[in-house]
């Protein structure tokens, strides 16, 4: 009864949105799992008849076959797909699979860079120039306070209290926090403050914002991005990294040299603890990666 709707589906991917014969092959695939549960299940109902809890017993259904949770999460996003096509098309009133939860996969933690990595990226930008100067203040910053790379390009002027050392950032969900800030990165945003920013007109809206570029808005994330890459390559750095990289070197270096994970988080600002706790993880393997080069026991 669900094969009129598989051939319409299909010749949906194909001509509106124009996916290759793979992808619409793994479409197709996905769904045809479900049928095929269905049928397994005597469950006779159609696409308009399905509710949420008949998806639920399928990816329970799946689990206990043993597919992997990467998979479950392709055939959950499969399954959204031919359910929001139902929609578009009017054969449902209902999209059943909206509150449809795929299983959480293990974040990969990103590449690390060594203290020293991070001086030789800082150490390859032209200080010469105007957006030289400017990078090494980002850069400083990001490095120095842990900032998302959201946070880095939204700093506002009025929240940076060099004086005192300290930092105030909006991060997610529009939470506050006040960051400790290193001297070299207060030396930094100084220098292009009172140096480069001067001398650039801010565009309406702008006015606030610390980080500008030559047109006097503010940068977008990809540019940071660019400008990591760009200088990561002239280091001759050829680990995999991005501005968040910045972000995560600074917690794995304050974990790795015994600090609260209490302030960490504080700094970070997660909301919770667990999250935080990733870097306890990594600090067991730097643990172990120290053992295993210097303790007798753990030569081979």
């Amino acid at each position: 009864m669900w094969q009129p709707y598989k051939k319409s589906y299909k010749a949906y991917l194909q001509l509106e949105k124009s996916l290759s014969d793979n992808s619409v092959e793994a479409y197709m695939h996905d769904l045809e799992k479900l049928t095929q549960y269905l049928q397994a299940e005597n469950n006779m109902k159609t696409p308009a008849d399905i509710a949420l809890k008949d998806l639920q017993q399928f990816i329970q259904g799946i689990a206990k076959m043993g597919i992997n949770a990467t998979s479950q999460a392709r055939i959950i996003s499969g399954i959204k797909s031919f359910f929001k096509y139902c929609v578009i098309e009017n054969i449902i009133a209902k999209d059943p699979s909206v509150l449809l939860e795929a299983p959480k996969l293990k974040r990969a933690l990103p590449d690390v860079l060594s203290f020293q990595e991070i001086e030789n990226i800082i150490a390859a930008i032209d200080m010469s120039t105007p957006d030289g100067t400017r990078n090494r203040a980002i850069l400083e910053t990001m490095y120095s306070c842990g900032l998302r790379v959201s946070e880095t390009v939204n700093l506002k002027l009025s929240s940076l209290y060099l004086d005192i050392g300290f930092v105030r950032v909006i991060g997610k969900g529009d939470k506050e926090r006040l960051i400790p800030v290193g001297n070299d990165a207060i030396k930094h945003i100084k220098i292009y403050r009172e140096n480069i920013r001067n001398h650039i007109k801010p565009k309406k809206d702008y006015e606030d914002i610390v980080f500008l570029n030559r047109f006097g808005s503010s940068l977008s994330r990809v540019m940071i991005f660019y400008i990591i890459k760009d200088l990561a390559k002239k280091a001759g750095i050829t680990k995999i990294i991005s501005p968040h990289t910045f972000r995560h070197s600074f917690a794995t270096h304050l974990v790795e040299g015994g600090a609260d994970l209490r302030a960490v988080q504080e700094m970070l600002g997660h909301e919770s603890i667990t999250t935080t706790e990733i870097y306890t993880h990594l600090d067991r393997d730097y643990l172990r990666a120290t053992l295993n080069q210097f303790h007798p026991a753990f030569k081979k």
